[in-house]
This record gives C-alpha cells, structure tokens and sequence, in this order.
C-alpha cells in the first residue's frame, strides 16, 4: 500500500489503516457482494472481542428488525436509551461488526445502548431502510416500558448510519410525537457528490473508504439518481431547523470531511444547540480502532459522544 499522501496519521490509526490495507482499492461492482460481505465481516469480527461486560444483554426482534439492547448497569428506574445505527454504505455490516463500539458507547454514555439491522441496500433501497426504522422506533416508544426503557432516546449512527439518523430525526420533527433527545452523528455521508477537496485529497484507495467505493454505496441505496436530491437521502439538502442538541465526530483525513462541515455550518446556522469535534490524524472508520488496535484518540472519540449522550438524555424520563 502506498503511503497516504501529506497525512500525518496517528501512529495508532496508521496500524488500523493497515489492517484494511488495499480494501479501498478494491472494485466492488467486480466481486459478488455476499463476498463484499463476508469479507468486511470477516475482518472486523476478531476487533468486537473483550471490551466492556454489560451488566444486562438482550437479543430480540422488533417490528421484525434484528436488534440487541445493552445496558450498561442495572436499575430499576426507566432508562432512556440511544439507538445506534451502524455504518457500512447502507449495504454491509451489522450489529455483531458495531457491538463492541456500542457497548463501549453504553459504558461511557451510562445509558442502554440499542443496535438495530435495518434492512441494507441494494435489496431494500431509499426510503425502505427509514421507513422500516420510523415503524421501529414507533414500536419501540410504545413498548418501551417492556425493555426497561423510558420513552425519551437518543440516535446515534456512523457513517451510513450517520444518514440515516439525521435523516430519521427531521422525519420524527415532522411527527405528532417526538421523543428525541439528541443526535450523535459519527462522520456521516450526507450527499452524493464526489467533488470536494477531501474527495480530491483522500479518496484514491489509500484509506479505508475511497471516493470509487462511495459511488457503489450511493448507487445500492439511492439506484434512482434523480432521488438523490430529496432532503431525506441527502440531509445536507435539508432544512436543519427544530432539532435536538446534535454532536458530530469528524475525521480529519476523510473524504467525507468536507460534507460534514458543510452539514455542521447548516445545523449551526439553522439555531440548533451543536458540538462538532474534529479528531487530528484520523481516517473514515477510526472509531472502531477502539476495539481493533486500542487506539487512544478512537476511545477519546467514544468517551466525548458517550459525555454528551449522558448530558442530553440523562434527565429525561
């Protein structure tokens, strides 16, 4: 793998970067997805060992979603949870790829973590995967008492899932009842645009996500381009206004690096209370370096969006 060019990686990141050396090189259209899958399923398993016990895990099924509820301490009292949607392009990973971040996240944030497979792209494309979580979230809020959970929550999401909760948020403003609290957005993709400085910069397939593989995810979740443009699929398109306090992790070697700021500049401008913290020498993917190498700055990370989760939700019922 060549070196990345005028990056002044974090050693530790660097050492994660290697462990997916050549991934963003490779041709996705080219080799069979459940391949894809497999593979960056595969490579990510080993890295969602060990980490913090829990004091209650539950695996379950709602609204016919796979999901798997951590809590990190055991309570009597009604606990708002954050609901974590994982990254992958809308199209690979899972809740067993993201489990040791999130229960990382509920260690930190002192609240239940909730992990949710929504439905991946390309078999279920725009605005399927929102659609389905909308009803999950709606079921989840009526039943809540079930699992322990007070009505109130939070999101949080990477990357795709990043996307998915920003976009999920302005759907639930617009709803008769809206229970979110906070929003936690983690290098997110908020438009189908490959013309940015960090795109030029970064996206040749040095780095874990390359600006070829970007075009694939765009491609399997939004197959309809003339749709790329509704609020919905690029949030950045979106009137921002009326959100909950909203914290954004970005990464600084990122080809997303540019949309996220584009996306912070907008929540700021529309009124919305917002952190944003930019990590130095970190790339697309860094959180889950926490669990892959133990790298101090992806902990960091986790620790400031766990504080600001507990700030947000903590005095809600």
């Amino acid at each position: 793998m060549s070196e990345p060019r005028a990056i002044d990686l974090d050693p530790e990141i660097a050492s994660f970067v290697r462990l997916a050396e050549g991934l963003g090189q490779i041709d996705a259209s080219a080799v069979p997805l459940e391949t894809l899958r497999e593979s960056a399923r595969a490579l990510r398993l080993p890295w969602n060992d060990g980490g913090p016990t829990m004091a209650a895990t539950r695996e379950m099924e709602l609204e016919g979603l796979r999901c798997r509820l951590h809590q990190p301490v055991s309570t009597d009292a009604l606990e708002p949870a954050t609901i974590y949607l994982h990254g992958g392009g809308w199209t690979l990973l899972d809740i067993d790829t993201h489990d040791n971040l999130a229960r990382r996240l509920a260690l930190e944030s002192g609240r239940p973590v909730m992990l949710v497979d929504y439905p991946r792209a390309p078999e279920s494309s725009f605005p399927l995967p929102l659609l389905r979580l909308q009803d999950f979230i709606a079921e989840l809020t009526r039943r809540s008492a079930d699992f322990g959970l007070a009505k109130s929550f939070a999101l949080c999401g990477d990357s795709a899932g990043a996307n998915l909760a920003l976009a999920l948020a302005l759907m639930l403003r617009d709803a008769a009842e809206n229970n979110l609290r906070a929003l936690g957005l983690i290098y997110g993709s908020y438009v189908d645009r490959y013309d940015s400085p960090s795109h030029r910069a970064f996206g040749g397939g040095d780095l874990p996500l390359s600006t070829a593989r970007m075009r694939w995810f765009w491609d399997n979740y939004v197959p309809n381009a003339a749709e790329r443009g509704d609020p919905l699929a690029s949030p950045l398109h979106a009137d921002l206004t009326g959100l909950p306090p909203v914290m954004m992790t970005i990464a600084q070697y990122d080809i997303l690096y540019d949309e996220n700021i584009a996306v912070a500049d907008r929540l700021g401008a529309a009124g919305n209370e917002l952190s944003v913290r930019v990590y130095p020498g970190t790339v697309h993917g860094f959180v889950e370096a926490a669990g892959a190498v133990g790298a101090v700055i992806a902990e960091r990370a986790i620790h400031d969006m766990g504080k600001f989760l507990r700030h947000q939700i903590g005095n809600h019922e």
